[in-house]
């Protein structure tokens, strides 16, 4: 029986318990329905069950907003170890996009206390004030 996880979420051991125990549809529910914790440990789960009845989950839970979730669902994807083409090769393209991403956040990190020189047109306005300051310093006759 499955019972709602918006009122209580499983912890660890318990993800545990249904792992070693082969419950791989609570995994499944967890990994839909779950907090992203819940969700990680839910994918990491079924990967180590290794059954191939939960490649639909996984492949669901691989479009996730948290990046880790998508993550663990890759890493699950890669030990249930899928023998089709199509498979493997949508895994290959979003660990390449994975890593991609984490290059870029690195480089943006470090520019991040850098402070670039760029050049500034000169506006008529600006020019136009300046002049009306000067004028304004000019005393009045």
């Amino acid at each position: 029986m499955l019972f709602r996880l918006n009122f209580v979420q499983p912890s660890a051991r318990t993800i545990r318990l249904w792992m070693y125990t082969d419950d791989v549809e609570k995994l499944e529910y967890a990994l839909k329905h779950g907090n992203y914790k819940t969700r990680v440990l839910a994918a990491d789960a079924l990967g180590k069950t290794g059954y191939t009845s939960s490649i639909p989950v996984l492949f669901e839970a691989m479009n996730d907003k948290i990046q880790s979730v998508s993550i663990a669902a890759l890493n699950a994807l890669e030990l249930i170890g899928c023998d089709d083409e199509l498979v493997s090769t949508i895994i290959q393209k979003r660990f390449n996009w994975v890593k991609e991403k984490r290059e870029n956040d690195k480089k943006r990190e470090a520019n991040k206390g850098k402070k670039h020189k760029i050049y500034r047109w000169e506006r008529a306005s600006k020019k136009s004030f300046d002049r009306v300051k000067e004028q304004l310093k000019r005393p009045i006759r």
